[in-house]
């Protein structure tokens, strides 16, 4: 079945609103079999009748969000019937829930919500529970085209998601039928480029029948993704960890921070973090952890040399002999944060994230990573990450990350 979506809203397009439904209606559509064939974003306005028009010409569903609201641009409603050849009708049921929804509130109905209750003649109104604005079904009987059922979903995600699950999810079901449910796996690997990866296993992935495999690369990550029969994706995920057993973070979807909270916890053991070029966003991405809590102690954002010094007892005679952003501080750094926080291991980062600052022997993007823990000495290792500063620290909390996740497998 061609699925189409169609998301309108100025908005999306300026950059004011980031447009979030793309990522959650392809995970929640491939659940259900389903894949999305095309996604389109236009703004409010006439060019939202054009894209009604060609999307329902050749698929069979169309899910258009937002454009429902009481406001001058909110027309997805009058367009799409305009569109269709079906006339817009009040729906006196409809408008009673409006009514009800601002006097539960004690507040009164402006005029203008009232077309929020308008219908395409024959359509189905979809319930609302989180807002005014209904959802619209609109089935392929109802009009001219050939295919093209259609559903008119309002924008905000705590008012489509519900309506999804409830309303769209059953019409969906039947109008595709009993379609199959392929399987999906999603491996995660970091330590390895994604050329490297590629190279390593995409010629022996190709001859496992049925499986259908891609990759997605993020910075300090690389995502396989299988998709086929349970035998296909067990074939398919013995050849990757014949390669790459080593840098797999997980294969259920969970992120690397998770992954470590996950380990901690088996463990029993507890982690500080000392920070100086990251400014906090390795204590960031692990407290982004349900459960993180009872795992996590310390976050130590030592910036300058000053509390460097003063809060992890690096010395005056390190910064002066090595700098800030060498080995032996980073050793210091991570033994230090030890020794205060009272937790079982330590993870610390020291760098340069530009864009000014570096040397020939320390360039922009250069960071040392320490290690320490109860049971080794503190160590520290180099990593180089030139890119700009948003990108830099996310690469060093990777790398960062990925040391406290080796550190702990060797444990299991």
């Amino acid at each position: 079945m061609r699925l189409e979506i169609l998301n309108t809203g100025t908005e999306l397009l300026l950059g004011n609103t980031v447009n979030t439904h793309a990522a959650w209606l392809g995970r929640e559509l491939f659940q259900i079999g389903l894949r999305i064939a095309r996604q389109t974003t236009v703004p409010d306005g006439d060019a939202i009748r054009e894209a009604i028009g060609e999307s329902v010409a050749r698929a069979d569903v169309l899910i258009v969000t937002g454009g429902l609201g009481p406001t001058s641009d909110d027309l997805t409603r009058e367009i799409a019937a305009e569109v269709l050849g079906l006339e817009l009708l009040t729906d006196e049921a409809a408008l009673r829930s409006l009514e009800e929804f601002f006097a539960v509130r004690g507040r009164p109905m402006a005029e203008a919500n009232r077309k929020q209750a308008l219908v395409p003649a024959g359509a189905d109104m979809l319930e609302n529970p989180h807002g005014t604005a209904p959802g619209i079904y609109i089935p392929p009987r109802l009009h001219g085209h050939a295919h093209g059922a259609v559903f008119l979903l309002p924008g905000p995600p705590r008012e489509l998601y519900p309506m999804f699950h409830a309303e769209v999810v059953p019409r969906l079901r039947t109008l595709a039928g009993a379609a199959h449910v392929p399987a999906a796996l999603e491996l995660k690997f970091t330590g390895i480029g994604e050329s490297d990866f590629h190279q390593g296993i995409d010629a022996r992935l190709a001859l496992v029948p049925g499986l259908e495999f891609g990759y997605c690369a993020s910075i300090g990550e690389v995502n396989l993704r299988l998709i086929g029969q349970p035998e296909a994706l067990t074939r398919g995920r013995a050849i990757a960890l014949e390669s790459f057993a080593a840098c797999l973070v997980s294969d259920d979807g969970a992120s690397l921070e998770e992954v470590i909270v996950r380990l901690l916890a088996a463990q029993r053991r507890v982690l500080a973090t000392a920070e100086s070029c990251t400014g906090g966003l390795i204590a960031h991405r692990i407290t982004n952890v349900p459960g993180a809590s009872a795992v996590f102690s310390h976050g130590y954002v030592t910036y300058s040399n000053i509390a460097k010094c003063g809060l992890l007892g690096v010395t005056a005679d390190a910064l002066a002999s090595h700098g800030a952003v060498s080995e032996e501080v980073a050793c210091q750094m991570a033994a230090g944060a030890l020794r205060v926080s009272g937790a079982d291991i330590v993870v610390a980062v020291t760098g340069i994230a530009g864009p000014d600052g570096g040397t020939l022997e320390k360039p922009v993007g250069t960071a040392w990573i320490g290690l320490a823990a109860r049971d080794a000495a503190a160590a520290a290792f180099r990593v180089f990450h030139p890119r700009n500063r948003h990108d830099f620290k996310l690469g060093v909390s990777q790398a960062a990350l990925e040391a406290v996740r080796r550190k702990l497998m060797l444990s299991c």
